[in-house]
C-alpha cells in the first residue's frame, strides 16, 4: 500500500458525499477553460516549432512550448491534489545542466516533458464531453426540483414532455419534473465523483511517473553512495599522506632527538640541553600539524559549537581576507551530514582561493530555508577555475553528492570566482 506523508493511502476511493460532489464541481468546471487557455498556444507553438526546425529557431520554440506543457502539468497536478486533498504520485524530470543550444536540445530528449505536451493536445476534447456533462446534469438538477417555482415564465403554447405522451394533466406535469429534478439531483454526487475521478486519473496516468521517479533516485542514491566511497577513500588518502609527510617525520626527529639526549645526560648534561629545546619545537610543530589535518576530517568546534563557530574559525585563519555573512544563529545545530559537507566545502574553497586564485578578498554567505543549505563562496581573484582542472573542486562535488548536494562553479576567465552549493536538509 502506497500512503503520503500523513498514512493516508494515496489510492483510497473517495467517498461520495455532498461535500465531495462541491469539491468535483468546482474542480471540473474551471477545466474546459483552462484547457482552452492552453490548447491553443500549445498547438501553436508545436507546430510551429516542428516547421522551422530546418534553420535551428524551431528547436528554441519547441522547447519554450515544453516549458509552457510543464508549467500547465504543474498546474494541474496541483489541482488534482487540492480536489483529493492529498499527494499525488511523484513525477521524474530529467536534470538538464549547461547553457545554451545544448540544454535545449537535452530539454527536447525528457520523456515526461513530452507526456505533459500530449496530455495539453487530448485534454481538451475530454473536458468539452466532461463539462457538457457537468452543467447538463447540474442544469437538470437545479431545473428539475424548482420547476413548479419557474414554470409560469414559459409561453403558454409551450409543449412539455408529459403531453407528447397523452397525459395532459397539471398536476402529472409539475410533479413529473420535479420526479426528473430529483433524480439529477439525487445522482449528481456519484455523476460529478465519476466525471472528477476519470479527468484526475488522467492527470495520474499522464503526468506522474513514479516508476521512472524511483528508478531515479535509486540512481541517485547508487550513485551518491559511489561518490561518498570515493570521497571517504580520498580523504583517507589525504590524510595519510599528510600525516607521513608532516607529524610523522617530525615525531621521529623528536625519537631521535630524546635518544641523543637520554645518551648526554650522564656525562655531558649543558649538551643535552640544545637537544631538549629542539624536541620542544619538534613537538609543538607536529601537534600544529596534527590539527591541521584533523581540520580537514572535523574539527571539534564543528562537532562542539556547531557550524557557524567552525567557518568563523576556518575564515580566521585564511591568508586571504574573509567577510563571513552567515544566517545561522549562534550554536544553532543542523544534521551531522550537512554540517560536515558544508564545512568541507567551504575549507576546501577558502584553502584552493588561498593557493590558486590571487585574491584579496573573498566573501561567504550562508543561507538557510525549511528544506535547503545555500553556500556561496565569492572571490576576487583571477578566475579560471574548473572541476577538469583540480584545485580539489572534484572532490567537493563528490562529497555533496554523498548528501544530495550539487554545485554550481562560475568562473570567467579575469574572475571573479563564485561557487554555489545546495545540500538538502531532509
Amino acid at each position: 500500500m502506497t500512503t503520503n506523508a500523513t498514512g493516508i493511502d494515496r489510492y483510497q476511493p473517495v467517498p461520495v458525499t455532498w461535500a465531495q460532489a462541491r469539491r468535483d464541481f468546482g474542480y471540473l468546471i474551471p477545466g474546459l477553460f483552462i484547457a482552452l487557455a492552453t490548447f491553443i498556444p500549445l498547438m501553436v507553438t508545436f507546430w510551429l516549432g516542428v516547421g522551422l526546425t530546418v534553420i535551428w529557431i524551431g528547436i528554441g520554440i519547441l522547447a519554450g512550448c515544453h516549458a509552457a506543457a510543464r508549467g500547465y502539468a504543474s498546474g494541474e497536478r496541483a489541482r488534482v491534489r487540492w480536489l483529493y486533498r492529498r499527494d499525488l504520485p511523484p513525477t521524474y524530470y530529467r536534470r538538464n545542466e549547461g547553457r545554451g543550444f545544448g540544454r535545449l536540445w537535452r530539454s527536447l530528449q525528457d520523456p515526461q516533458s513530452w507526456r505533459d505536451l500530449l496530455f495539453g493536445f487530448v485534454q481538451l476534447p475530454v473536458r468539452v464531453v466532461t463539462w457538457s456533462l457537468t452543467i447538463t446534469w447540474s442544469a437538470g438538477a437545479l431545473g428539475g426540483v424548482t420547476y413548479p417555482l419557474w414554470e409560469w415564465s414559459l409561453p403558454n403554447d409551450n409543449v412539455h414532455l408529459f403531453a407528447l405522451l397523452g397525459m395532459n394533466s397539471e398536476f402529472i406535469h409539475l410533479t413529473g419534473y420535479v420526479a426528473i429534478g430529483l433524480f439529477f439531483a439525487l445522482t449528481l454526487p456519484y455523476v460529478l465523483r465519476g466525471l472528477a475521478a476519470f479527468e484526475a486519473g488522467m492527470v495520474r496516468l499522464m503526468l506522474t511517473n513514479e516508476a521512472a521517479a524511483l528508478r531515479a533516485r535509486t540512481e541517485q542514491l547508487t550513485t551518491s553512495r559511489t561518490a561518498a566511497v570515493q570521497a571517504e577513500a580520498q580523504t583517507l588518502r589525504r590524510v595519510e599522506r599528510d600525516i607521513h609527510d608532516g607529524p610523522q617525520q617530525r615525531l621521529v626527529r623528536l625519537n631521535m632527538d630524546l635518544e641523543a639526549v637520554r645518551r648526554r645526560l650522564d656525562d655531558d648534561p649543558e649538551a643535552a640541553r640544545p637537544l631538549i629545546e629542539e624536541a620542544l619545537v619538534q613537538s609543538q610543530e607536529a601537534l600544529s600539524e596534527l590539527r591541521a589535518v584533523s581540520r580537514g576530517i572535523a574539527p571539534p568546534i564543528l562537532t562542539d559549537r556547531g557550524l557557524r563557530a567552525a567557518l568563523t574559525a576556518t575564515a580566521a585563519r585564511c591568508p586571504v581576507e574573509v567577510a563571513l555573512d552567515i544566517d545561522l544563529e549562534t550554536g544553532e545545530r543542523l544534521p551531522e551530514s550537512v554540517e560536515n559537507a558544508a564545512y568541507f566545502v567551504v575549507s576546501e574553497a577558502l584553502t584552493n582561493v588561498a593557493k590558486h586564485s590571487g585574491a584579496s578578498l573573498c566573501t561567504v554567505t550562508v543561507r538557510r530555508d525549511a528544506h535547503v543549505l545555500l553556500l556561496q563562496v565569492r572571490d576576487n581573484g583571477n578566475g579560471g577555475a574548473h572541476v577538469g582542472k583540480g584545485h580539489g573542486l572534484s572532490g567537493l562535488m563528490d562529497r555533496l553528492s554523498a548528501v544530495d548536494g550539487r554545485l554550481d562553479i562560475a568562473s570567467p576567465s579575469g574572475g571573479p570566482t563564485v561557487l554555489t552549493a545546495d545540500i538538502p536538509l531532509t
